[in-house]
C-alpha cells in the first residue's frame, strides 16, 4: 500500500513529465510554424521580383528584327495623310490602354472613327480599294466600341486586340507614315497571345496596363 507521501511524489512526478512533454510539443509547433513562414517568404519575394521585372523598362534590340515594307508604293499623298491620321488615333488608343485610362482610349476610339469617315476612297486604285474594303468596316466597328466604353477597359482591350490585327494589315499594305514596331505578348488574350503596333522602341504592354513587358517579343519593324 502506498502512503500519502508516495502518492504525492508520484503525482508530482507525472505532472512534471506532462509539463515537459507539453513544452516539447510547443517547441515543435513553433519550429513547424517558423518553417512554414520561411516557405511562404520565398514565393512572396518571387512575386515582388516578378512585379519589379514587369514594371521595368525594356527597350528592344532592333538588330534581331525583320524589316517590313508596305506593299503599295504608289499611294496618293492625300490618301497617305488620311491613313496616317487613322494610325495616329490607333496609337492614341494604345497609349490610353498602357496608362489604364479607359477615357483616354475612348477619346482615341472616337477620333479614329471620325478619321476613318474622312478617308477618300476615290483616291484608291482598284487593287488598293479591294484591300482597304476588307479592313475598313472592322476597324470602324472596333473604334466605335472602344469609343463607347470608357468605363469598361476590359471590353476596350478585347476590341483593341482585333483592331491591332486590322491596323497591321493596313500599315503593311499602305504604310503608317512612321516607323512602327510589331509587338507580341503570349500572355494576353487568356494566354492565347495578342499583338499590337507601337511607335516606340520601349515596350509598354497595353493589355496589362504597361506591365508584363518582359514576356513581349518584337519580331518586326514596319517602315
Amino acid at each position: 500500500m502506498w502512503n500519502g507521501i508516495d502518492r504525492k511524489k508520484t503525482i508530482t512526478k507525472n505532472f512534471i513529465i506532462m509539463e515537459r512533454t507539453f513544452v516539447v510539443f510547443i517547441a515543435i509547433g513553433a519550429l513547424v510554424f517558423s518553417a512554414c513562414n520561411s516557405g511562404d517568404k520565398s514565393p512572396k519575394e518571387n512575386d515582388m521580383s516578378k512585379m519589379n521585372a514587369d514594371t521595368s523598362k525594356k527597350v528592344i534590340d532592333t538588330s534581331a528584327m525583320k524589316e517590313v515594307s508596305h506593299s503599295f508604293t504608289n499611294v496618293d499623298p492625300k490618301l497617305a495623310s488620311s491613313l496616317k491620321s487613322v494610325v495616329d488615333h490607333y496609337l492614341h488608343i494604345k497609349n490610353g490602354l498602357v496608362n489604364n485610362s479607359g477615357s483616354e482610349a475612348a477619346d482615341g476610339g472616337k477620333q479614329m472613327a471620325d478619321a476613318l469617315d474622312k478617308v477618300d476612297k476615290s483616291l484608291f486604285t482598284a487593287e488598293q480599294k479591294k484591300v482597304y474594303d476588307d479592313i475598313d468596316d472592322d476597324l470602324k466597328e472596333h473604334a466605335e466600341h472602344i469609343g463607347r466604353n470608357a468605363s469598361n477597359i476590359a471590353h476596350q482591350r478585347d476590341h483593341f486586340e482585333k483592331m491591332s490585327e486590322d491596323v497591321y494589315d493596313l500599315v503593311t499594305a499602305f504604310g503608317g507614315g512612321q516607323t512602327l514596331y510589331h509587338d507580341q505578348c503570349p500572355m494576353a488574350n487568356d494566354n492565347k497571345g495578342a499583338m499590337w503596333l507601337s511607335e516606340m522602341r520601349e515596350i509598354k504592354n497595353p493589355y496589362f496596363g504597361g506591365k508584363m513587358n518582359e514576356c513581349v517579343k518584337v519580331p518586326e519593324v514596319i517602315k
